[in-house]
């Protein structure tokens, strides 16, 4: 019999009616109530770490979940943590790097209807969650609609319907229909001993450029920030000609702050040395994100800084695969 341990965290799947809208404020009890029997051999604990909207989520929040984990380990075959959307790409990224060694799943899911709704997706979300953490896999995973992600790799795509995740530039792991797995691939498996590692720096800002950004924010972000993403056009350029970006930029790495270039295509990741506007910030000091999603980015960054304070070995930890994050690598200077 498989013994699984469930994590509560609040989230549209716990929500019930409030004076100002749906409100975080099932206890473990009730949501263990509406979960239906399965046919399944496994015995089901629960535990509330919270009850919270997952707006409400903060990056200290994910080292308590990584903790909870943890303490744990060796009590339960796997882990199911329900959560809510809008904010679980960001949470299921973060334990993927705060969890190391894991030979267990650890599986994300929630809800875009409450469990109490009459025609909600909760139930099936954590009937498959369930399902898949009696596998013998591990890793950071989310389960949604049938769909199983690898944690750093989901971004939410839909804010009401059921498919509301996306795996993005890399495969789902697996799909579940009903009692069965069917593994598109899987992780490679660890003989490591599980190690948490939750040290994080929170002082990340992300910006997303667009025609007309003033170089002068800059100057205003760099008293208040070690780590800067910046979500660029297409292959990862910025601006040099007019409003002319290059030169805080190098002020930014000059001063030893982490400064990430992404793309805001959602797809296919940033080729910063194929075109002039990107060689010209490739000349600074600054990091690569490849294909991660910005979700990743801003975890693993958050994670590294927590990690040291020297610029390039900040560099070296995002520009690593670390959880299957990864795909796309460029020679280091």
């Amino acid at each position: 019999m498989k013994k699984i341990l469930l994590l509560a965290t609040g989230g549209t799947i716990a929500s019930v009616e409030g004076n100002e809208g749906l409100v975080p404020g099932l206890s473990a009890e009730e949501l263990l109530h509406y979960f239906p029997k399965s046919s399944q051999n496994i015995e089901i604990e629960c535990k509330i770490l919270f009850n919270i909207d997952s707006t409400n989520m903060q990056p200290e929040h994910w080292g308590e979940i990584a903790n909870a984990v943890f303490h744990h380990y060796d009590d339960y075959d796997g882990f199911v943590i329900t959560h809510g959307t809008d904010t679980l790409a960001y949470t299921s990224a973060a334990l993927s790097y705060m969890l190391q060694g894991l030979g267990k799943p650890v599986v994300l899911t929630g809800s875009q209807v409450p469990i109490s709704f009459k025609k909600t997706d909760a139930k099936k979300n954590v009937a498959d969650a369930f399902r898949f953490a009696c596998e013998d896999i591990g890793g950071v995973f989310i389960v949604f609609d049938g769909r199983v992600i690898v944690g750093t790799r989901a971004v939410k795509m839909r804010t009401k319907s059921y498919d509301a995740f996306e795996s993005v530039n890399h495969p789902y792991v697996a799909i579940i229909n009903g009692n069965e797995v069917k593994y598109h691939w899987k992780p490679m498996s660890t003989s490591n001993k599980l190690s948490v590692n939750n040290r994080i720096c929170t002082d990340v800002f992300l910006m997303k450029l667009y025609p007309g950004t003033k170089p002068e924010i800059f100057d205003c972000l760099k008293s208040l920030y070690k780590g800067i993403i910046i979500e660029s056009f297409g292959n990862g350029g910025l601006p040099f000609e007019g409003r002319n970006l290059l030169s805080k930029i190098q002020e930014l790495t000059e001063d030893g702050i982490a400064v990430v270039i992404t793309t805001q295509c959602l797809e296919e990741g940033e080729d910063i040395l194929l075109y002039e506007v990107g060689r010209k910030v490739a000349q600074h000091r600054v990091i690569l994100s490849g294909d991660m999603n910005t979700e990743a980015i801003v975890a693993k960054l958050m994670w590294a800084l927590g990690q040291t304070d020297k610029l390039e070995e900040v560099k070296e930890i995002i520009e690593t695969p670390l959880a299957s994050d990864l795909t796309v690598q460029y020679e280091k200077d």
